[in-house]
């Protein structure tokens, strides 16, 4: 069975698309359906439902799923651990992290990491951090930098590089602006934003509001922390961002006793192989990490 086949199938799979599975995979739309095609044959049976623009699996196509990424997963993960037996530091390392972390944590880390391994190609994915969880998860990435899931389970297995304080704010116009010794309860009837309901950020604050008992009331949320930020310069609603992130345009809530934080830190899939490239990465964010983690 050619495995460029099931990367063709695997690609339509999850991009629902012939025709986006030709560009993920730099292919024309022609070449995908032939490798469909071939696929079929060898298999004697149909995997696609094709009705007008849409394409789903058939009762055979969602057999073959898990069984097509464990085939390529083991072929990889069996590459991976040849060639690190050559001990040298290249190849391509696919990488995701949150829009956050890319923009304020990880520079410095991947600047140093390009010029000690120039023979190393980065395939870095901006991606939600749960949604790059379940990429690991999955295979199709080997490291995530993200914020932590509050709980980790195997076989992903967490590293904590950085703890991430967080930090109660509102514009400076706003009726609790001023405030002093501010309780939570005072604050839950207020308009706010967060992030989305299954983020890993929301977790942490919702953890918080349920053990005193209250429920914030959200007006909005968007995933993008520099939109959160804006719309509670503006004076929309109150918020919870990093501390890295504070700036004249917000004032900080004091709520005493009150400390909130998140993990931010490095994933992998306990069943891959790390490569050379993903091996000598983690070791430069060990090297970044906070001393406390």
């Amino acid at each position: 069975m050619d495995t460029a086949n099931l990367e063709a199938f695997l690609a339509v799979t999850h991009s629902r698309s012939f025709s986006r599975a030709a560009e993920q995979l730099h292919l024309t739309q022609p070449a995908i359906s032939k490798r469909i095609a071939s696929l079929e044959q060898q298999l004697d049976v149909r995997l696609f439902d094709r009705i007008g623009k849409h394409v789903n699996l058939t009762e055979a196509g969602r057999a073959l799923k898990p069984r097509a990424e464990l085939i390529l997963n083991t072929l990889n993960d069996t590459r991976r651990a040849l060639g690190n037996l050559s001990a040298t530091i290249q190849g391509r390392l696919s990488l995701a992290t949150s829009h956050h972390i890319g923009l304020h944590r990880l520079p410095p880390v991947l600047r140093r990491f390009t010029k000690a391994y120039p023979g190393v190609v980065l395939d870095i994915q901006f991606l939600d951090s749960e949604v790059a969880y379940d990429k690991v998860l999955q295979g199709e990435i080997e490291l995530a930098v993200i914020t932590l899931a509050p709980e980790v389970e195997a076989p992903i297995v967490a590293t904590d590089i950085w703890l991430d304080p967080l930090e109660f704010v509102v514009a400076a116009d706003h009726p609790l602006a001023n405030s002093r010794n501010l309780q939570l309860k005072e604050l839950a009837p207020h308009a706010a934003v967060f992030s989305g309901p299954n983020t890993f950020t929301r977790l942490v604050v919702n953890q918080l509001f349920e053990q005193h008992g209250l429920t914030p009331q959200i007006s909005m949320s968007t995933n993008y922390m520099e939109t959160i930020k804006m719309l509670v310069s503006i004076g929309l609603a109150w918020s919870v961002l990093p501390r890295s992130m504070l700036d004249a345009q917000l004032r900080t809530l004091p709520l005493p006793g009150i400390q909130l934080q998140r993990r931010l830190g490095c994933i992998h899939h306990s069943g891959r192989t790390l490569s050379n490239a993903g091996q000598a990465l983690m070791q430069l964010l060990h090297e970044a990490a906070d001393p406390q983690t």
